[in-house]
């Protein structure tokens, strides 16, 4: 057993309104993973495993990380459908789905807590289903020898914290809408509990000329 690194994928496409539209890296999201790479090869970081999602966004990320060869993909590490599900919500709720950055902090608790009580009919996958996938393949990694690097999204991460520290949907999702494209977060064991010892750091964008590239979105 060992440490977990999630590293969240580079910015995407900030326009899109659809799952698949999303589905691809920006050239900052690029360069991103790029000065990402960079440091961590710079700090001597060790990871003999490598993992990801099988989103295109996951695999660009660590491609352009320069950690694509020998990954294994994985599709529970694979995010949540947040634009199929806030259709639903907006076709059976009358919620809208926001147009600016600032609707979605008030926009994405409603989607999760109505998500978790079960009041989205027929969503891609349920609540509990996502939860049982990432308690299930993050143990599966956890068992495994040698540092383990994850390339992945900010849902997922948000789930693992909110696990690892017994948060509820609310506060999962302030954890959520925090995380910056290509941020680095920590999991060691203590006793028999991944417990966080890094949350969202940057350091490969901390340079004040890099500051425009921590983004959320």
């Amino acid at each position: 057993m060992s440490h977990i690194t999630l590293i969240r994928h580079g910015q995407a496409n900030t326009e899109a309104r659809d799952e698949e539209s999303y589905d691809r890296l920006s050239p900052l999201g690029h360069q991103q993973a790029a000065w990402l790479g960079a440091h961590l090869d710079g700090s001597k970081a060790h990871h003999p495993r490598v993992f990801s999602g099988t989103l295109v966004r996951h695999v660009e990320t660590a491609t352009s990380m320069g950690v694509a060869d020998g990954m294994t993909r994985d599709n529970r590490l694979n995010e949540i459908e947040y634009f199929n599900l806030a259709k639903l919500l907006e076709e059976q709720k009358g919620i809208p789905i926001p147009e600016e950055r600032e609707g979605f902090v008030q926009h994405l608790p409603q989607v999760f807590a109505a998500w978790q009580n079960n009041e989205i009919e027929n969503p891609p996958e349920s609540w509990n289903q996502f939860e049982t996938r990432v308690r299930d393949v993050l143990t599966e990694i956890h068992q495994d020898p040698g540092p383990a690097l994850v390339v992945t999204s900010g849902g997922l991460i948000s789930m693992v914290m909110a696990q690892a520290m017994g948060l509820d949907s609310l506060n999962m999702a302030r954890i959520a809408l925090a995380i910056m494209n290509t941020s680095v977060h920590r999991l060691y064991p203590i006793g028999d509990h991944l417990s966080p010892v890094l949350f969202n750091a940057v350091p490969h964008l901390e340079d004040p000329a890099r500051h425009y590239a921590q983004t959320h979105l």
